[in-house]
C-alpha cells in the first residue's frame, strides 16, 4: 500500500471508528441517561496547553477558552484517525484485505490507556478516574467507549473492504 493509500485508509478507519464510538455514546445517553465525555473539556485542556498548562485541579472549573468545543470535537476525531494509523502500522495495512474483529477489538480496548493515564489525571480526575465520585463506573464507561472504538475499527475496515477501496 502506498503512503497516500495508508493515509486515506487510516482517515477512513479513524473517522468511522470514532463515529461508531459516538453512536454508542448517544445510545447510552438516550437509553440510560448516562452522559458521555464533554468534548469541550478536551478542547479546553488542549487550548490551555498553548500557555504551558497541561494538568488541572478540575478541568470543569478551569478558565473557558474560545472555540474550545470546536477544538475538542475536531481533536476527538483527529485522535481517532491517529489511533487508526497506529493500528494499521502495528497490524499491517494488509489487514484491510481481510478485516478480522479480534485485532480491532483488542486495539480499541488498549487505547483506554490514554484516558486512564493521561487525560483523566490531567483533567484532575486522578489515574483511572480514582478521584471521581464513582471510580469503578468511570473506568467501566471509559472501557466501554474504547471497546466501541475497536468495534468501529472492524466495522470501518469491513466497509472499506466491501467498497473495494
Amino acid at each position: 500500500m502506498s503512503l497516500e493509500g495508508f493515509v486515506w485508509a487510516g482517515l477512513f478507519l479513524g473517522v468511522g471508528a470514532t463515529l461508531v464510538m459516538d453512536l454508542w455514546a448517544l445510545f447510552v445517553k438516550r437509553a440510560f441517561a448516562i452522559p458521555s465525555l464533554n468534548y469541550c473539556f478536551v478542547g479546553r485542556w488542549l487550548c490551555h496547553m498553548r500557555n504551558g498548562r497541561f494538568a488541572h485541579e478540575s478541568i470543569a472549573t478551569a478558565e473557558k477558552r474560545p472555540l474550545e468545543c470546536v477544538v475538542g470535537w475536531v481533536s476527538h476525531y483527529g485522535i481517532g484517525v491517529i489511533f487508526a494509523w497506529i493500528f494499521l502500522w502495528i497490524i499491517s495495512p494488509d489487514w484491510l484485505q481481510n478485516p478480522t474483529w479480534l485485532p480491532a477489538l483488542l486495539f480499541g480496548i488498549a487505547t483506554v490507556i490514554v484516558p486512564f493515564f493521561v487525560m483523566q489525571p490531567a483533567f484532575g480526575l486522578g489515574v483511572m478516574g480514582a478521584k471521581t465520585p464513582q471510580p469503578t463506573q468511570t473506568r467501566f464507561r471509559s472501557l466501554m467507549a474504547h471497546t466501541s472504538f475497536g468495534i468501529g475499527l472492524y466495522v470501518a475496515g469491513a466497509v472499506f473492504f466491501w467498497l473495494g477501496a
